[in-house]
């Protein structure tokens, strides 16, 4: 454990000298990274890799014991815990230690965590799922500057939600970019729309959190391809990210939309307003966990967005530990290759009664 602190201080020293004459900046949306353009690579020489899962990630020199340091969204919260089960469990079985920092959806916790974790340079990789990826921006900055590996998991840190591309010099990402997830589900919408065969078709969305920007950019998106396909959302409503939030959400929606033809949330607050809806009411939940999954197959729920992420867990851990074992990685990742219907995205993350037959869900809500 000895060698972290040495080590890192002769990186952390070479990032400072690079920083002062590049800058440390975050890249103008729709423009190229300046740390580099998508497909670029950290570590070593440059990697035509294309990230499929944890076992495509290179292999690396596993004597020196690293550490992680995981920064989630919250530890109650099913998704998050399941980030973490994949990078615990990679980095266990890695030569590595992890450690979950839990702000519970607060975003200045977050950042004050990050910083904090930083000042104690006792990890070697930070695995951050931002709750605002502008707010941790300085704190980012800060850990690449002191040599740590940063791995940018699920959402993007920046301003912009619309890519995977690295958006602060010097990081790894891997992303499901949010805009593309809220288009994928706009698209299940209007297929529920489809097959419940109204005119005008009324979808209700259940956003996580108003506060949060990643919630709005989905949900920005996903009310356009919905609105694009001829559906009326006729609710947008805050239906946060667990049963309870979500079965109070869909009860005051029916106060005012009795006849709601479509419901989209996340998983969560699809389960609990599963129990107040009508019969006849298509669902749609934002997640893969197994209980969705379940409900897909069952046909209760006309479908989900599939998200295996347990898997990106794993393999956000698994670049991280390359990349700071001196090992080249891509430096721009997105949930693309992840699909676990193995179909290319977005239909491989769409579980549908077409589409679910083999696909198994990675964690329980």
């Amino acid at each position: 454990m000895t060698a972290r602190p040495s080590r890192r201080t002769t990186v952390g020293a070479l990032a400072l000298a690079s920083l002062a004459l590049t800058g440390c900046g975050v890249d103008a949306p729709g423009t190229a990274p300046s740390g580099g353009a998508a497909g670029g690579s950290t570590g070593g020489a440059s990697s035509d890799v294309v990230v499929t899962g944890p076992d495509s990630v290179p292999e690396a020199d596993e004597s020196e014991e690293l550490a992680v340091a995981f920064f989630g969204f919250a530890r109650a919260n099913s998704f998050a815990s399941a980030t973490w089960t994949g990078v615990q469990q990679y980095a266990e079985a890695h030569g590595a230690t992890a450690e979950f920092f839990d702000p519970n959806f607060d975003a200045q916790t977050q950042v004050s965590q990050i910083q904090d974790a930083v000042t104690t340079d006792r990890f070697d990789v930070f695995v951050v799922q931002a709750n605002d990826g502008q707010a941790v921006i300085p704190a980012v900055q800060s850990a690449v500057a002191a040599g740590i590996t940063v791995v940018v998991e699920f959402t993007p840190v920046g301003t912009s939600y619309d890519t995977a591309d690295p958006q602060v010099d010097g990081v790894i990402t891997l992303i499901d970019v949010p805009t593309l997830n809220g288009e994928a589900l706009g698209q299940l919408g209007l297929e529920a729309c489809e097959d419940a065969g109204t005119d005008p078709c009324q979808v209700a969305y259940l956003e996580g959190f108003k506060t949060l920007p990643l919630d709005n950019a989905r949900t920005e998106a996903a009310r356009a391809a919905l609105e694009e396909g001829g559906a009326q959302v006729v609710a947008s409503v805050e239906g946060g990210y667990t049963n309870d939030s979500g079965r109070q959400a869909m009860q005051d929606v029916l106060q005012s939309n009795p006849d709601v033809d479509v419901v989209i949330g996340s998983t969560q607050a699809v389960a609990g307003a599963e129990g107040v809806v009508g019969d006849g009411v298509r669902l749609i939940g934002n997640g893969g966990s197994r209980q969705a999954v379940d409900a897909v197959r069952e046909g209760r729920w006309f479908g989900a967005y599939c998200t295996p992420e347990v898997t990106a867990g794993e393999t956000a851990a698994a670049l991280g530990l390359a990349a700071a074992r001196g090992e080249s990685v891509p430096s721009s990742n997105s949930y693309d290759g992840l699909t676990p219907t193995g179909a290319t995205w977005p239909e491989g993350m769409l579980c549908t009664a077409d589409t679910v037959d083999g696909v198994e869900g990675q964690y329980d809500e």
